[in-house]
């Protein structure tokens, strides 16, 4: 692995070393390059070459798995399927980050579609990371989906983050929520020059007791544009909440398009959404301490992504 190859690692993992994962899968240009198994928690490549089975045991408790993917080739388009089984009370930390780094003058893209199925009372912190880098023209560009089937008593908490060099990205996630399961989900998101984000929530909390909490912040700079749209239907007994905050600067533009369909008179369904600039006072007081506008920009930008 070159430099570049390492750099983009580093930024899509949230830990030092891919080693300290107890099994993890490294895709580079479209290519397995390298992969590590344990006895509970195996990966295997589909028959046709288009992604890999990840099929953690009932049981299993505290697994760290890799899957990053890293793209380094201008002009590639890169499509993955993975599908996560996750067995019956086991717990496990999934980080999923891609890093594209584009140094040329044709469009590098990377689309992973990812499929979540968690048995009864199964834990799982999915973290996926976006980041994309290089002086070329060519546009860098992400468009990940996530399917999320969620049975009795299981947990899912999600923290999806691009804040760096991604031009383009279309991120969907669909999620079915049983009888007493819980899906958490943070999004973060930094757009700057002519970049565009969009986002797309649909979760129906078919069981009940059923919960979803749903939070993105997000900041547009420049001429950059992001929309957020969610759709959360309650089906029974249910509570979920959806909460949209997002800064703007510059020429930034943020559309968000709220929908809650509560099927049943049980169902406890809220939806916020806050979009405006920093407010003055915020930057005043920061400035008061000594740092400029800019300096006190970054700071409430940075704390608000945090």
């Amino acid at each position: 692995m070159d430099k570049v190859e390492k750099n983009l690692l580093n930024e899509v993992l949230n830990h030092d070393s891919i080693e300290q994962a107890d099994a993890y899968n490294i895709r580079a240009n479209g290519h397995l390059q390298k992969r590590k198994e344990n006895p509970y928690i195996h990966i295997r490549s589909k028959e046709d070459g288009t992604g890999i089975d990840i099929e953690v045991l009932p049981d299993t408790l505290f697994g760290i798995i890799d899957i990053p993917v890293i793209i380094t080739e201008s002009g590639l388009t890169d499509i993955v399927y993975n599908d996560f089984y996750i067995g019956k009370n086991a717990n496990v930390t999934i980080v999923a980050g891609c890093g594209i780094h584009n140094h040329a003058e044709k469009q590098s893209q990377h689309n992973g579609i990812h499929r979540f199925f968690l048995e009864e009372n199964a834990k799982v912190r999915y973290i996926e990371r976006h980041y994309a880098e290089g002086k070329g023209d060519g546009k860098k560009v992400l468009n990940p989906t996530t399917e999320i089937s969620m049975k009795k008593g299981s947990y899912l908490m999600m923290d999806t983050i691009q804040l760096k060099g991604v031009d383009e990205s279309i991120r969907i996630t669909k999620a079915n929520v049983e009888d007493g399961a819980t899906l958490v989900i943070n999004e973060k998101i930094l757009t700057s020059n002519h970049q565009t984000a969009t986002t797309d929530f649909q979760v129906t909390l078919g069981g009940g007791n059923a919960s979803c909490h749903v939070v993105s912040r997000s900041v547009a700079k420049d001429d950059s544009y992001q929309e957020f749209s969610s759709n959360i239907i309650g089906k029974d007994l249910c509570y979920g909440h959806v909460e949209c905050d997002a800064i703007i600067q510059e020429n930034g533009r943020v559309k968000a398009i709220p929908e809650i369909d509560a099927q049943s008179v049980d169902a406890n369904l809220i939806h916020e959404a806050a979009i405006g600039k920093i407010a003055g006072s915020q930057l005043m007081k920061l400035m008061s301490l000594g740092l400029s506008e800019k300096e006190a920009e970054n700071a409430i930008i940075t704390g608000f992504l945090k």
